[in-house]
């Protein structure tokens, strides 16, 4: 029995997707906080169970009889710890024996300011002494939407990585991932280091943009400063800003440069490119 927390989540249904091209769906477990959000789950014969992570009365229940659990990481940015250390208490008191977390890159030692709740998850883990994979997933694609569409109407794609470079994949790539662990073997106490063939700097992407849209689209570098006073002036909660602030920081410095091929390796095929995005974005 295969759990899936987080599954009416954007890479959770890709997830559930995949499995259920590979094993039964009386075998897989949607563990959601709103069931009612995973009607369509259950009329595939998945079984669906309340899982909420600020409610861990809920968890334990939801985690019975399950095998591998595939934990992604909340969204809730800042809680995430006691969260995620609610849920991995619960599958170690249902007997789950496997634990999938999707973390992030190098979390054990990246200068990302998100990378610390995913460090303190990971030693959750591992101090349980249950097997275990860590998925450490790049960026996504699907993050840079909002841009893509906005660069192609402005002209301009900001930011403050300078020529950073981000090796990032589309969720349906890193979800397949997720399905290989699952339903493989061989990955007891592995750590993989997910991440796109090609790693891209903003530049790059905004060639792409003018390439897919026919207009102009250039890269404007800010510093820190602005690039913060940028977001809050389009409505950004300062909090949000300075996250995306960071996030940029930490591009500039390497943090999601590096193109290891292991997600490559776990899902048989090249990666999505970002231009592939692009152009999937700009002609829908």
């Amino acid at each position: 029995m295969i759990i899936v927390t987080g599954s009416t989540g954007h890479l959770g249904r890709l997830v559930i997707d995949g499995l259920l091209e590979k094993v039964p769906a009386d075998q897989v477990v949607a563990a959601v906080r709103s069931p009612e959000k995973a009607a369509d789950l259950a009329a595939r014969g998945v079984h669906v169970r309340e899982a909420d992570y600020d409610r861990p009365e809920t968890l334990r229940a939801a985690f019975e009889g399950g095998t591998r659990l595939l934990l992604i990481s909340g969204s809730d940015v800042g809680r995430r710890v006691p969260q995620h250390a609610a849920a991995v208490q619960a599958a170690q008191g249902a007997g789950i024996p496997h634990i999938v977390y999707t973390s992030a890159p190098h979390a054990d030692t990246s200068v990302l300011g998100l990378a610390a709740e995913h460090k303190a998850t990971e030693e959750i883990i591992r101090e349980t002494g249950l097997t275990y994979t860590l998925l450490r997933n790049n960026w996504y694609n699907e993050v840079y939407l909002p841009a893509i569409t906005q660069a192609a109407e402005t002209g301009a794609v900001i930011g403050s990585a300078g020529e950073g470079r981000i090796a990032s994949a589309t969720r349906a790539d890193y979800a397949a991932a997720a399905v290989a662990v699952l339903t493989g073997t061989g990955h007891e106490n592995r750590v993989y280091e997910l991440a796109g063939d090609v790693a891209w700097t903003l530049d790059d992407l905004a060639a792409e943009i003018s390439r897919a849209s026919g207009k102009e689209v250039a890269y404007r570098n800010l510093s820190t400063e602005e690039h913060r006073a940028a977001l809050v002036g389009a409505g950004l909660p300062h909090a949000v800003a300075e996250l995306l602030v960071d996030i940029d920081r930490g591009i500039a410095a390497g943090a999601l440069a590096e193109t290891p091929g292991d997600l490559k390796a776990l899902i048989g095929r090249p990666t999505t490119p970002i231009s592939e995005t692009v152009a999937a974005t700009l002609t829908a």
